[in-house]
């Protein structure tokens, strides 16, 4: 799979732990930085990340900041993003197979290096479900799809 991570300073660390860990699962991971401790904008990191994925360079994306709440606010102001923010394995699980989430985010502040590698590994080893939980999906993007063409901001 090919996967498109970003992170801010203080989930470099992490970051750079997770592309280890991914790809030594055999998956192509795609850095679209940060590159080191110095203070840095998330919201430049994360809208690299969530284009890459919109523009088809990879599959999935993965955020990491101090929380993953920032991250994925910018992230989902991107239309055709669903990134979901998960401190267990069962929550990344369900964004993928219930809300067909594309953008993982996660708080290096919040979870230690081995959790967060079980949250990643239910993140990719997961599929959307469809069935029951489509018409769900297609409500969310009506709902984006409305507020599109209003050009509300």
């Amino acid at each position: 799979m090919r996967l498109l991570i970003g992170s801010d300073h203080a989930g470099y660390a992490l970051k750079e732990h997770l592309k280890t860990v991914m790809a030594a699962w055999g998956h192509q991971v795609d850095d679209a930085g940060c590159y080191g401790e110095e203070p840095v904008d998330y919201p430049d990191i994360a809208e690299k990340v969530v284009l890459g994925i919109k523009g088809g360079q990879a599959d999935l994306g993965l955020l990491v900041c101090g929380t993953g709440q920032g991250m994925a606010m910018v992230a989902n102001k991107v239309p055709g993003i669903r990134a979901a923010v998960c401190n267990d394995e069962f929550s990344a699980r369900a964004a993928r197979e219930h809300n067909d989430a594309n953008v993982l985010t996660l708080g290096a502040r919040v979870v230690g290096s081995g959790v967060a590698a079980s949250i990643v590994k239910g993140f990719l080893e997961s599929t959307y479900a469809g069935g029951r939980h489509q018409r769900r999906l297609d409500l969310i993007k009506a709902i984006e799809s409305k507020y599109l063409k209003q050009g509300e901001k």
